[in-house]
């Protein structure tokens, strides 16, 4: 099987890392589409699941990856002993499938780094105060490896993924595309924001709330990555922007042109998507883009009364400190998109982003024509 080939090639990287005196834990994710798979086949049994019933199912899938990891460390040589995440210390609250880091007790870990083991952590996943088991939402594992390398107070945190690093844009999306060597974690979280899927919001916010430098890596550690720090080592005057981003998994909400009375609708429409948790990336008077990839809730939520789901959209963005601030790079992108025929449905603008909603199949042209006016003219 393939992915058994890359967690041997992962196994030989981290019994290298051990063998060199450093203490090594690792956190896994689930391998390959498991979870996908697992929520899917919970759909066929019910269209409504219960979260705690979820949280039960999908945990299985980091659970048989840090098993698998343990023995094939094992088997180099190297002692390695697997932890769940309740056994590994991670206190969550007890909102199902999308459960938050109250505190990490790695009392377990640092046992077995005492013993000279290889703690293999499986992430995504922790345990409530009422012995509960949680998920921590999409990215959760991240999320795990950053709170577990505050609690032990680790020089830093490797994140390792099917690329080798951050780039200036989705490489397989734009071919120009440069890799970053530093970057700050704020700037991380911009383009995280943004919809680019190497680094997850909420493990780079518990790294800036801790100070945790990070490493985004390929999976085996074979090319240098890009460092991740609080403060980046050569500073870059506000208003360069550092990377477009893209976010395709949007819904367009809208008015319906029966509304008689739009300020109250918009308002119903709000609230409504509030309860339901659902993350609401643009809006404005008459349209609202609702995320879809971390809203498990979607197929119950009904529209209330004066809207409609016009289907999906794109959003493309430039993230950079302070790049809101400038007129003039706004004007610069806006005129790079129609330069290329693209006239975007809606736009927004804060400090750190500027931010286009183009069609799906405008995207990889919106995006390619932001990036070379406004990346690759100044490199």
């Amino acid at each position: 099987m393939k992915e058994v080939g890359r967690l041997h090639k992962v196994a030989e990287h981290v019994a290298a890392a051990h063998k060199n005196g450093d203490g090594v834990v690792v956190v896994v994710s689930a391998m390959g589409n498991t979870t996908n798979e697992l929520i899917e086949l919970a759909r066929q049994v019910t269209e409504t699941p219960k979260r705690r019933e979820l949280d039960m199912l999908v945990s299985v899938g980091e659970r048989i990856s840090m098993s698998l990891l343990s023995m094939a460390i094992d088997a180099l040589g190297v002692p390695a002993e697997s932890f769940t995440g309740s056994q590994s210390g991670i206190i969550t609250d007890e909102s199902h499938t999308n459960a938050k880091i109250i505190e990490v007790r790695p009392a377990r870990i640092e046992r077995a780094l005492a013993q000279g083991k290889v703690a293999i952590v499986a992430g995504f996943q922790g345990v409530s105060r009422d012995r509960e088991v949680t998920t921590l939402g999409r990215g959760g594992s991240d999320t795990t490896a950053v709170a577990i390398a505050a609690a032990l107070n680790a020089d830093w945190c490797e994140i390792h993924s099917d690329v080798p690093g951050l780039f200036s844009a989705d490489p397989r999306r734009v071919p120009n595309a440069i890799k970053l060597d530093n970057i700050s974690l704020e700037e991380a979280l911009m383009m995280s924001a943004g919809g680019a899927r190497v680094l997850h919001e909420a493990a780079l916010n518990y790294a800036i709330r801790h100070g945790i430098a990070l490493v985004s890596s390929n999976a085996d550690g074979s090319e240098v990555g890009t460092k991740v720090t609080p403060r980046i080592s050569v500073t870059e005057p506000s208003g360069t922007v550092k990377a477009i981003t893209e976010d395709s998994d949007l819904e367009v909400i809208s008015l319906t042109d029966e509304c008689s009375t739009p300020t109250e609708t918009i308002n119903s429409l709000m609230t409504a998507l509030s309860k339901a948790k659902a993350p609401i990336k643009m809006a404005n008077s008459s349209r609202v883009l609702v995320g879809l990839r971390d809203w498990l809730d979607r197929d119950a939520f009904e529209l209330p009364n004066g809207t409609t789901s016009l289907g999906t959209t794109v959003r493309v963005s430039a993230v950079g400190m302070g790049i809101g601030n400038d007129s003039k790079l706004f004007c610069l992108a806006l005129k790079a998109l129609y330069d290329v025929e693209i006239r975007p449905t809606m736009w927004s603008v804060t400090s750190n982003s500027i931010g286009f909603e183009v069609s799906p199949h405008q995207s990889l042209k919106a995006q390619q024509a932001l990036h070379a006016r406004l990346i690759e003219a100044y490199t």
